[in-house]
């Protein structure tokens, strides 16, 4: 196990979460996540429509330095628990509402989350947990719900 964090920064509101990584239980996917972020990443965060309470970023292209094709299923579930980060990987025309490719980064800020898509049950992969300022990053998440997406930025931790 490695003491690397990772933070989740909503960037208008100054609040931060400190994440600690389950390098154990998920360690290519934590490696694969911990490369992409040797930049931070700003994304316009929108919060998930059918897994309950749960943001949403993706990966830019400009931060995709892995072949998502080539990580194992690991640490998976499809009820996580409050402040844990999920990675998903969607390839091209795989929904049929949606065509496009997406490497999804997700955090559920409260109890009550699952994994469900529009087709069903979607294990996915546990990476980390947030650890530190869960609370206040939660009454951010939220605020997406009411006043639309917002700017977050997501990087490892100096």
């Amino acid at each position: 196990m490695t003491d690397k964090k990772l933070y989740l920064k909503f960037v208008d509101a100054n609040v931060q979460g400190i994440i600690s990584l389950y390098w154990d239980n998920a360690p290519e996917t934590c490696k694969a996540i911990w490369g992409a972020l040797e930049k931070p990443i700003r994304w316009q965060t929108t919060h998930a429509i059918f897994s309950g309470p749960e943001i949403m970023m993706g990966i830019p292209e400009e931060n995709r330095n892995f072949d998502p094709t080539k990580l194992p299923p690991e640490n998976q579930t499809i009820i996580p628990e409050a402040g844990e980060l999920l990675w998903y990987y969607q390839p091209k025309n795989f929904f049929k509402i949606d065509p496009t490719e997406f490497w999804e980064v997700g955090m559920f800020y409260a109890h009550g989350g699952r994994t469900f898509g529009p087709t069903g049950w979607i294990p996915c992969t546990y990476f980390g947990r947030m650890t530190e300022g869960l609370d206040a990053v939660a009454e951010q998440c939220r605020k997406i719900r009411i006043e639309g997406a917002k700017i977050v930025e997501f990087g490892r931790l100096a």
